[in-house]
């Protein structure tokens, strides 16, 4: 199969720029977030002069300072999780190239946090903290009541989502680039390498969350 100029540019492109690409990126959404939304709900406003106000901005500047680290940790897991699933169905892909897939592939997630900025700026004015927390577009969450559902299944309700679906398909289309074989063959490697340890974390968690 013919790989075309746009996979190779997405797929080949540099690591260490498209990292910082990404982490710009990620913090430019987040910078909007926070000021813009979060600092504007009631329950922030309330407690800004008061000593958890000051609680939420240190909180704040540690999601900031720790996006690079988070990333790294996140990409180093899942490369090697994706390395592995192509080693034990016998393709020769690189951990370098599992890991800049997993990069290019991060970038789908931007895209809820964008949809989330829009909503919350545009829709839904004048929102609660918790309301902001727990929502995400596309998401199982979206056919419940955030206040009724159990603590344990908020997580998994909220990564459950079409964003989610559309990392996977990402993740294919990488692995298929990389390997250039059958690319019924890279579905099975991420099928059955990070998709399958997706769903059994998520189901790890709702087991022991108390």
């Amino acid at each position: 199969m013919t790989v075309t100029s746009d996979q190779q540019s997405l797929f080949g492109a540099d690591k260490k720029l498209t990292f910082i690409l990404l982490c710009l990126s990620t913090y430019a959404l987040l910078y909007i977030k926070i000021v813009f939304i979060e600092n504007e709900t009631a329950a922030f406003q309330f407690l800004e002069d008061r000593p958890e106000g000051s609680l939420f901005q240190l909180l704040n500047a540690v999601r900031v300072v720790t996006v690079p680290l988070v990333y790294l940790w996140k990409f180093t897991i899942i490369g090697f999780v994706v390395w592995v699933g192509c080693f034990l169905f016998g393709y020769r892909v690189s951990f370098s190239q599992a890991w800049g897939i997993v990069v290019v592939s991060e970038f789908i997630f931007l895209l809820p946090e964008v949809v989330k900025i829009i909503w919350f700026m545009t829709v839904e004015t004048d929102p609660s903290y918790d309301r902001v927390s727990g929502f995400y577009p596309l998401s199982l969450m979206n056919f419940f009541d955030y206040y009724e559902v159990d603590k344990r299944y908020r997580y998994p309700l909220r990564a459950l989502n079409l964003f989610e679906v559309f990392y996977w398909i990402t993740l294919v289309a990488g692995v298929h680039f990389f390997a250039r074989k059958e690319k019924k063959m890279a579905v099975y490697i991420v099928l059955g390498s990070y998709v399958l340890l997706f769903l059994l974390w998520l189901g790890f968690y709702m087991v022991v969350y108390k």
